[in-house]
């Protein structure tokens, strides 16, 4: 297997055209041409502790960043009668991208090998992009921590919360 794509800041960004747990298409062209900026965050499972924690933040922030033309959209490889069950049982107020078959993580390098108790096996590395209106990257991270990511990532793009 190849090593995973590691993206910067200042590269164009994959494009992609996905589905929600709602059935709703989102196309970052068409988001971009708006004149907004995409905050695409990869976590690693619905409902598990430092997952609902990001989740939360980003919900608790969501006026503050839709203020600033971001629109936020999280990926996860669940399925999607979990991303609803998620979205409901934490009152989520943004889509949970559908990526069963990986194709979007592979794309933003976010399928890699992890450790785990001296264990290696392949997951998702809890990362986060932000794609400018002219379609580039304006932040690449990956491995981020869940629990004050959301305000260190408002820090840098200089909004406040």
């Amino acid at each position: 297997m190849s090593a995973a794509i590691e993206l910067e800041s200042g590269q164009k960004a994959p494009i992609f055209i996905v589905q929600d747990s709602a059935g709703n298409t989102h196309n970052l062209e068409q988001i971009n041409s708006e004149g907004k900026s995409v905050i695409l965050y990869f976590y690693p499972r619905d409902s598990t502790p430092g997952c609902t924690v990001q989740a939360c933040d980003f919900t608790e922030n969501m006026s503050s960043l839709q203020a600033e033309g971001y629109v936020v959209l999280g990926v996860s490889k669940d399925s999607e009668k979990s991303h609803n069950n998620f979205i409901e049982k934490q009152n989520l107020n943004f889509p949970l991208l559908l990526d069963e078959d990986g194709s979007l993580h592979e794309a933003y390098g976010t399928w890699r090998m992890k450790k785990n108790y001296g264990k290696e096996y392949m997951g998702c590395a809890r990362s986060t992009f932000v794609i400018s209106p002219d379609g580039n990257l304006s932040f690449a991270r990956y491995n981020v921590k869940a629990k004050g990511h959301v305000s260190m990532l408002m820090k840098e793009l200089g909004i406040d919360g």
